[in-house]
Parts: C-alpha cells; structure tokens; sequence
C-alpha cells in the first residue's frame, strides 16, 4: 500500500483554499456594512474552474500544499473539502492535498477511510487527512452527533480509519480498496490535541498559536511522543498562520480582521492579536519564524478576497529572505527583524482568547 509520511519541502509553504460565498453579495448574519467575500472575484467563482485555477496557480507560485477546510453546515457556502481537494489534486503535480481539518466525529470513519485511500491514490500519493474535533454545537446537533464526547469519538474514530486502511479481510472477505494508508495529522493547540498527535498522528497542525509558543508546544509533543515509545521525527509538525498582506500595516489589519469577522461572526478585535498584518517582507519573517522554531510546513490563511495575490507575494518575499544567509531559517534562530506591531508575531496569545477564537475557526 501507497503510504505518505511527509511529501513537504521542509520550510515551504502550504495554501489554503479560501471560502465561498455568493458572488457579490453578504451573507446571512454577516455585520451590517461588513466585508463581502468574493465582491471582486470573476464570474467562475465557486465553480471546479475556479478551484483548480486557484491549486493551480497556488502551487505554481510555491505552494508545497494546497488544503481546504471543512464544515457540514455553516453560516456561508463551505464546500465540502474532500470533494474539493479531488478537484485541487487533478489540477496539481507534486502538492500535497490535505483537509485543514475535517471534524471526524461528523463523519462515518468508514466513508472517510473509503475517500481518503480513494484520493490517496487518485493523487498518487500526495494525500494529508487533517482531523480534528471542531468546536460548533450547532454543527453536532444538526448532524445528530453528541457533542460532549467528540474528543473520544475522534481517537475512536483514527483507530477505525486506520483498521479500514489494513490488509486484514473482513468476514465474507470484504476489504477496503483500493487499498492505501493515508497520513493523519491532528488539528489544534489544546492540551488533548496535544497528547493527541504525539500518540497517535503523523503530523500535528496548531492555529492561532506565535513561533515562541509553537516552539514551547512542539517540546512537549516530542517529550510525549517520546513516552509514547515513538521516534521524535515521528509526529511532522506544521503550523495554520492567518496573513493580511499590505504595504501599509494598518490598513493590512484592518482589512484582514474586518474580513475574519464577517466569516465567522466574531468582533473584529478578537482577531487582531492572531492576524499577522503588514507588507509581504515582514509576514514572510514571521514564517520563517516558524520554520526556525520547528515548523516543516506553514499553511497560509489568507483573511482577505484576493487570496491567491497575496499568498504570490508572501511566497515570493519568503524565497527571497530563504535565500539570504542573513534570513535563511536555521535551527531555534530567528531570522529575520522584529515581528511588525500588532501581528501574532512571538508573542503567546492570551490563552482563553487565543482558545475560544481559534475554536471558531476549527
């Protein structure tokens, strides 16, 4: 069987597809004299022509990973990611695809193991499935799923995937196929998630947490992968980093904070300690930041329409300082000048803000 441990270029960066909504106009619930997302983008919107053109394109301009996101029901179009990341590994060569993340407990584990080694091979072995627990009651109780218990329903649910994934005939001698094992990555900064992805995945992929803090955590994922009796390159740490490029700082905050709160019907102001705002240079320092303190890989948020110009111009200032002796991530360095102000940057968000906003997003 096909198995992918870690198919990303250390230190590149990943893109996350953005979110739908309808083509000009704002969503139910969305602030009044909010932002509308997809305001400026063409008449191919939200169609398969518009998500490959943007893996595509995405991957073109360095992306090492193209990722989507996933809600079952949410308060703006979500298409659904799996489906979609077939369309992005169509338009794609050497990318890795991956969920960023898919609530497990949502889903039947045994549907998700059938698409997951489907896409696997379908991409020829360039699949990440990226789960987590998510933080929605709403989302449960309409997918008539307990809420309360979705942590134990995730660790039950890795271990069906990967019984699914096995060699082993099933009575009457039915078996999963094709047959391929998929890496499974663990979503979220949390305590749990934490022991989480030290036991049991291939990868593990915080948000909303700055290098100084991923640093911390990535210590303690390898202290506990290491009790758990595995290697410490057993787990590849990766790290969601939401960006508003601009030359102008305030502006880029502005812009991008407006944008996260009419996606997800939060305040503005809670985003504006996560969001890493400014000029192309500076968000690719703090990128390099994260590679520096550990990270293999950097999933790109962009909180803004025009997704795909600025994930060209953070990638471009990224080759660029990569590139220099002066700016090239080396191990627990960091690289680069001082974080711009008001950017995620090394500060540790609060950690009950920092927890209930990135909740938000899972």
């Amino acid at each position: 069987m096909p198995l992918l441990r870690s198919p990303l270029v250390t230190g590149r960066l990943g893109f996350l597809l953005p979110p739908m909504s309808p083509l000009g106009v704002s969503s139910p619930g969305a602030p009044a004299g909010g932002h509308t997302i997809g305001r400026n983008c063409d008449p191919t919107y939200g169609t398969t022509e518009w998500v490959a053109r943007l893996a595509s394109a995405a991957e073109d301009a360095g992306a090492a990973g193209v990722w989507a996101s996933d809600h079952l029901f949410w308060t703006r179009p979500v298409p659904e990611c799996l489906t979609t990341l077939a369309v992005a590994a169509g338009a794609t060569r050497e990318a890795a695809i991956g969920t960023c993340v898919l609530q497990l407990p949502l889903r039947a584990s045994a549907a998700v193991a059938k698409q997951a080694a489907s896409l696997q091979v379908l991409s020829g072995g360039r699949f990440v499935l990226g789960v987590g627990v998510g933080s929605h009651r709403g989302e449960y109780e309409l997918a008539g799923v307990p809420f309360s218990t979705r942590g134990k329903a995730l660790d039950a649910g890795i271990e069906a995937l990967r019984a699914a994934w096995g060699t082993a005939e099933r009575p009457g001698g039915y078996r999963l196929q094709p047959a391929a094992s998929v890496p499974v990555w663990i979503g979220g900064a949390s305590t749990a998630a934490l022991r989480r992805a030290a036991s049991k995945g291939d990868g593990w992929m915080p948000l909303f947490v700055g290098p100084a803090q991923f640093a911390e955590l990535l210590g303690q994922l390898r202290a506990w992968s290491h009790q758990a009796g595995r290697p410490l390159d057993a787990v590849v740490p990766a790290v969601v980093m939401v960006v508003a490029v601009d030359d102008d700082p305030a502006a880029a905050a502005a812009a991008g904070t407006a944008w996260l709160a009419a996606l997800y019907g939060i305040p503005a102001k809670a985003f504006g300690r996560h969001l890493v705002a400014g000029p192309a240079a500076q968000c690719a320092e703090i990128a390099a930041r994260y590679v520096a303190a550990g990270a293999a890989h950097v999933v790109v948020l962009v909180a803004g329409d025009d997704a795909l110009g600025q994930f060209r111009a953070l990638a471009a200032a990224y080759d660029r300082l990569a590139g220099s002796p002066a700016g090239r991530p080396r191990g627990g360095g960091n690289p680069g000048t001082p974080a711009p102000r008001g950017t995620a940057g090394d500060r540790a968000p609060r950690r009950a803000r920092a927890h209930d906003v990135a909740e938000a997003l899972a």
